[in-house]
Parts: C-alpha cells; sequence; structure tokens
C-alpha cells in the first residue's frame, strides 16, 4: 500500500504543468516601447521635442532610461539629433513619405505572389479584418490601425521570407506614423477598413491578378494625398 500511495504522488508530481518563468522587461526597453507607440500612432508628432526631464516627470521615471530610450529610436530612425545635442521627432519629408509608400507597394506584391505560388492558407488574415471593422464603426482610428498594421504584418508573415519580414518590421514604423498623421485628415475609417477583405477573397481563391491589382490598388491608397500636409519640407 504504502509503494502504491508514493508513486501516485510522484505521478501527481510529475503531471503538474511547467509554468514560464515571470520576465521582467529592463525599463529602458518600456519606456522605448512607450515613446515608440506615441510616435507612430502621432501622439508625438514629427518635430516634437524630446526633453529627458519632461519625460521622466510624465512617466514617472529617472532619465537614465529615458536617454537609453531616446537612442534606441534615433536607431530606428524615429528621432534625431538637432542644434545644441537636442533629439526631437524626426521630421518626414514630401520624399521620404512618396519613397515609403512606393517600398510598401513592392514589399505588399512580393509578399501576394509567395503566399500563392507556394498555396499558403490565408485564414489569419481575417481576424485583422474584422477587428478593422469594429474600430471603424466605433470611430476607433487607433485600433484601425493597429488592426491595419496586425493584417500587413501577418501577410508579411505568411509569405515566409525571413528577409521580407526583417525589412518590413523597420519599413512599417514609418507606414504606421505616416497612416495616423494622414488618418488626422478628412479620412472614412469605413472605406479603410473595406479595402481588405476583397484582398483576403482574392488570395483565397488563388486569382494572382487580382490579388497583386487589389493590394497595389491598396498602397496606391495610403499614398493618395499630399505629402507636403504632414512632412515639414516640402521638396
Amino acid at each position: 500500500m504504502s509503494d502504491s500511495g508514493e508513486s501516485g504522488s510522484a505521478a501527481s508530481v510529475e503531471a503538474a504543468p511547467t509554468l514560464d518563468p515571470i520576465e521582467q522587461t529592463p525599463l529602458g526597453v518600456q519606456v522605448a516601447e512607450r515613446l515608440r507607440s506615441a510616435i507612430v500612432t502621432g501622439k508625438l508628432r514629427p518635430g516634437t521635442a524630446l526633453v529627458e526631464t519632461a519625460l521622466a516627470q510624465q512617466l514617472n521615471v529617472s532619465r537614465a532610461p529615458i536617454r537609453e530610450a531616446i537612442q534606441d529610436l534615433e536607431n530606428d530612425g524615429l528621432v534625431e539629433t538637432v542644434a545644441y545635442r537636442r533629439k526631437r521627432v524626426k521630421p518626414l519629408t514630401v520624399r521620404e513619405v512618396v519613397e515609403i509608400c512606393e517600398m510598401r507597394q513592392v514589399f505588399e506584391v512580393m509578399a501576394v505572389r509567395r503566399i500563392l505560388d507556394h498555396g499558403t492558407a490565408v485564414a489569419a488574415l481575417w481576424a485583422p479584418c474584422t477587428a478593422m471593422e469594429e474600430a471603424a464603426a466605433a470611430g476607433d482610428r487607433e485600433a484601425l490601425v493597429a488592426a491595419d498594421e496586425a493584417f500587413h504584418r501577418t501577410l508579411i508573415r505568411l509569405s515566409d521570407h525571413q528577409l521580407l519580414s526583417q525589412l518590413w518590421a523597420s519599413l512599417y514604423l514609418r507606414i504606421h506614423q505616416i497612416m495616423s498623421l494622414r488618418n488626422d485628415l478628412d479620412v472614412d475609417l469605413v472605406d479603410i477598413a473595406g479595402n481588405h477583405p476583397p484582398i483576403v477573397n482574392a488570395l483565397e481563391d488563388k486569382d494572382v491578378e487580382l490579388g497583386v491589382r487589389l493590394i497595389s490598388e491598396h498602397a496606391d491608397a495610403l499614398a493618395d494625398f499630399d505629402p507636403a500636409s504632414i512632412a515639414e519640407h516640402p521638396e
């Protein structure tokens, strides 16, 4: 009886689920993510000065993690150093806006072609489509931009191209910023959300010509505004 009890106890211990350790994200990383989000969503607009003391007070941290975070954002290309070593959110130029929109189209057309060439399932794209529709109905611009980012990130991921995914991650910081600034203008959120389901339908129907045309038109729609309206120095 004793042996049976001990073996049962051992089995219970072995069957206990394992728990992942708690990850403690460095404070500088947390601050960088908070500031990065504020920049790409347009809360911190291009040209906004980044003053360490003011940011430290707002985020209730010391200046050290602020300084570290700002350096990370400068490496991302979202922040720049100006006269007297001051830091500010890097302004967009007309040329940058145009080139970013052009590169987005190149990347996404490539992703669509690879997905169709490989016969990859695209059901994962429907969740962000639904999220965009809900955000548009609620008039929630920030939620719509986040859902749009999820859609295009998933599209790129489904292309199964590691270098494309890496390049996209960097490019999309600026795309997200442009979308947020553009959405401050007179933009119909329902129209933006409605552009995405036809793309998924074309992919599910394995229609290469239609898929490429729709993703190209969608990228063109992002660029269908005056770049100078969000740029500091028209070129």
